[in-house]
């Protein structure tokens, strides 16, 4: 394959920061990202199924917050090695085994429920395992986006994949009823199977472009991940932008969890009102994801901090809503998802811009951790603050103090400069190469 590196004669080398993925890069982007979009669904719905399954068989509150668990610690655990290995090795290559490890996972269960041999730890098990590879998909899919495309395409990308995060969570649950309605359990599971295939053609088609530090330069993975520790921490914009995302997270991530209890208890509502709202809360979502697609921001900083802020305030309001008025709560709800969604945007796009490339694996994963680390830390918080104060006031201290959290971004000059100073990846690790995907 071709080798671009830099040098200091003759004709310039590439923007390694950054460079531009060549003719036809809208084939292969929509090509690869329609793959991954229907993979992921896949996964959604199969979640969907596999809970249902566990809620039906035990009843058990625990047995669902083991499921949880199982189906998210390993993605915040493993995900800065996943990022290590995201910029170590071939994008491409991570994730197509992580998709067929993952399809293989469900061929195991279809093999469990059709023989009638299924047990629980099973289920686990291979939730486990799913979620393991999810922390080495993810980071390969996010870093191989600004590959894909122009850099002044990043935000519209950024914002089509929070379109899609919108589509999951609006398509997954009513898509995963209507399979166990219509076909055995097993059968809807392979629906998983199929779409896992679909996320796996377009790799094998196309090539995704990745910068690589030479093998003779690499550190070894213990010395790369301190690298990209090391880079966050050693910028003061990104260490006070995780910062700031660690305290919303850990502030507004309960209220997730405990929506449906506020409708119970407070609104007198019942499942079909909780489906109802975070159904909308999805389309809002999806809105949020395309309009930050057509308009493009271009002060994504402030961006994000306004977006954030508004997202958290509109958490305090819905509590805030009168008890009888719950059509009311519902829209503030919808626009906490629209706006959570503008923000997110941007700021994926401000990350892809500013960290080199090879670097970008581990930093995003870094981020991806921070925050997975804390939302356990916020619900072991609410517990007690809950039987305090109770629910609706736990949404209102929690919205207002996620929403000063975010406005506060805006007194640090650093972050608010974020944008301006990107990080010269040869400083940081060395000569690069530009190769065509492969190791």
């Amino acid at each position: 394959m071709d080798t671009l590196t830099p040098n200091t004669g003759g004709p310039q080398p590439p923007n390694l920061q950054n460079p531009d993925p060549g003719p036809g890069w809208q084939r292969r982007f929509w090509a690869i990202f329609t793959g991954q979009a229907l993979s992921l669904t896949g996964s959604a719905l199969t979640q969907f199924v596999l809970l249902w399954w566990i809620t039906d068989t035990t009843g058990s509150a625990s047995a669902l917050a083991t499921a949880g668990m199982a189906a998210l610690l390993p993605q915040a655990l493993l995900g800065p090695l996943g990022g290590t290995f995201a910029d170590r090795y071939s994008r491409r290559l991570i994730m197509i085994v992580a998709d067929t490890i993952s399809a293989a996972c469900m061929l195991v269960l279809i093999f469990l429920f059709a023989t009638g041999r299924i047990e629980l730890w099973h289920v686990y098990t291979m939730m486990f395992v799913r979620s393991s590879m999810q922390a080495f998909q993810g980071p390969a899919s996010a870093a191989s986006s600004s590959m894909l495309v122009p850099n002044d395409f990043l935000p519209r990308a950024a914002g089509l994949n929070q379109s899609l995060l919108g589509v999951m969570t609006v398509a997954a649950a009513p898509l995963g009823a209507l399979a166990i309605s219509v076909m055995p359990l097993q059968g809807a599971l392979l629906i998983d199977v199929f779409t896992a295939l679909l996320g796996i053609v377009p790799l094998l088609i196309y090539r995704v472009p990745q910068i690589h530090t030479p093998k003779d330069q690499r550190l070894g993975v213990w010395n790369e991940f301190r690298e990209g520790v090391a880079l966050v921490w050693g910028h003061p914009g990104l260490r006070r932008l995780y910062g700031l995302l660690a305290v919303v997270v850990l502030a507004i991530m309960p209220t997730f969890t405990l929506t449906p209890l506020l409708v119970k208890e407070y609104f007198g509502g019942g499942a079909g009102q909780v489906a109802l709202m975070e159904g909308l809360s999805g389309v809002g979502m999806i809105a949020g994801g395309l309009l930050v697609t057509a308009l493009n921001p271009k002060r994504r900083i402030a961006t994000v901090l306004i977006a954030f802020a508004l997202s958290c305030l509109t958490v305090a309001l819905t509590a805030l809503a009168p008890a009888n008025a719950f059509w009311l709560a519902t829209v503030w709800w919808v626009i906490s998802g629209a706006t959570f969604i503008y923000g997110n945007a941007p700021m994926t796009a401000a990350l892809q811009t500013i960290i080199p490339n090879q670097l970008q694996g581990r930093a995003l994963s870094l981020l991806s951790t921070v925050m997975g680390l804390a939302a356990p830390v916020g619900l072991a918080l609410v517990g007690p603050l809950g039987s305090a104060i109770g629910v609706r006031w736990v949404f209102v201290v929690a919205g207002v103090l996620a929403t000063l959290a975010s406005l506060a971004g805006f007194f640090s000059p650093t972050l608010m400069r974020l944008e301006s100073t990107p990080l010269d990846g040869r400083k940081v690790t060395g000569s690069e190469e530009l190769v065509g995907g492969d190791d």
